[in-house]
């Protein structure tokens, strides 16, 4: 049985502030960041202090909190508008995870409807309330998830993984790495590789640095190794995350998914993707997908806080899409809260997203 209030944390509120773990020096150095402010948040989230698709939602939810509670408005109007100020900055910071935008909406919901009441200090008390469910409940959706997929793990597999879907990635436990956990969890004896994840190596310095922290045996290699690990057939299965799952069975995820992706089905390897349903987005298709483009320096440069570093000419020219898009076909099941999704996915992710009162 997981202790929900022993599970790491790296995103909280308390007195006022919100405080988070600054994934930028890990495994480094362990430097916890706090602020009164939701425009400092705004920036933490935009430099990837705080990174993940989960974590960036409950991120946004407490700078939401922190918009109604320092607003110096009188009345309901000016709370209102300031909020809306507040999922303004809170929104531009990332274009492509959905649950930034699923969380900003749920918060401000929330808070119109608490505007009824006429009552300035009772909407400001349910933005925060808001806040406080998106983290919860998002830590108990990992659970969950975790108990669901660890059933698709073998005593004995190997287990690749990609970029960073533990603890530091969400509100707690993790998506893909939560399922690993929880099978660990449960005496299953496997191993864990994890890719460099280039260009800001979230796969070496974060998921790794979480799989040490827990024991679990794990093997670190560069993203250019997956097809030979596969081709010797050292690699049972494959577990990652989504920043945002379209109806189609398409999703979302960091660069390079999709190529590991292609060489799992060539090598006929099970391929998963773990993610809550606030990362399916019912309303978007294809075409309508935005990639979000991040700073060349990124890939010019040597991870945060080494970025003086360069690995190449200075003046190279540089394409540094932060994610790409895994198709349907390449996907085996699509583990949720609600279940695991298997193909035909516009079928499946319909009926889970009904589950959770979506009318689709």
């Amino acid at each position: 049985m997981v202790n929900l209030d022993e599970i790491f944390k790296p995103i909280y509120f308390k007195d006022g502030q919100m405080f988070w773990i600054d994934t930028r020096y890990i495994p480094w150095e362990e430097i916890w960041r706090h602020t009164k402010d939701y425009n400092r948040v705004a920036q933490a989230i935009k430099d990837m202090e705080i990174r993940g698709a989960p974590a960036i939602g409950v991120a946004a939810a407490f700078g939401m909190a922190l918009a109604a509670i320092y607003s110096n408005a009188r009345n309901i109007d000016e709370l209102l508008k300031d909020l809306e100020k507040a999922k303004e900055v809170l929104s531009k910071t990332r274009p492509t995870a959905v649950n930034l935008f699923w969380a900003l909406d749920r918060v401000m919901q929330a808070a119109l409807k608490a505007s009824e009441s006429g009552d300035v200090e009772k909407v400001r008390e349910v933005v925060l309330n808001e806040a406080y469910a998106i983290q919860r409940e998002d830590i108990e959706q990992n659970v969950r998830m975790g108990k669901i997929g660890a059933e698709l793990i073998e005593d004995g597999d190997v287990i690749l993984t990609h970029c960073n879907t533990g603890a530091l990635a969400t509100a707690g436990y993790g998506t893909a790495l939560g399922v690993i956990r929880a099978a660990w969890e449960q005496g299953k004896r496997i191993e864990v590789i994890a890719t460099e994840t280039r260009p800001v190596a979230q796969g070496a310095r974060l998921t790794v640095w979480e799989l040490v922290r827990e024991g679990i045996p794990a093997k670190l290699i560069s993203d250019t190794m997956v097809g030979y690990l596969m081709s010797k057939k050292k690699i049972s299965k494959v577990f990652l995350g989504a920043d945002r799952i379209l109806l189609s069975g398409h999703f979302a995820n960091k660069i390079g998914t999709y190529q590991i992706a292609v060489l799992a089905h060539y090598h006929k390897v099970p391929f998963y993707t773990v993610a809550p349903t606030s990362t399916i987005d019912p309303k978007r298709t294809l075409d309508q997908l935005v990639i979000e483009e991040r700073s060349p320096e990124e890939v010019r440069r040597c991870p945060y806080p080494y970025e003086k570093i360069y690995v190449t000419v200075p003046s190279i020219d540089v394409y540094n899409p932060a994610f790409d898009v895994t198709p349907p076909e390449l996907v085996t099941g699509i583990v949720t809260e609600e279940g695991v999704a298997y193909p035909p996915y516009w079928v499946s992710l319909r009926e889970i997203m009904r589950k959770k009162g979506y009318q689709i």
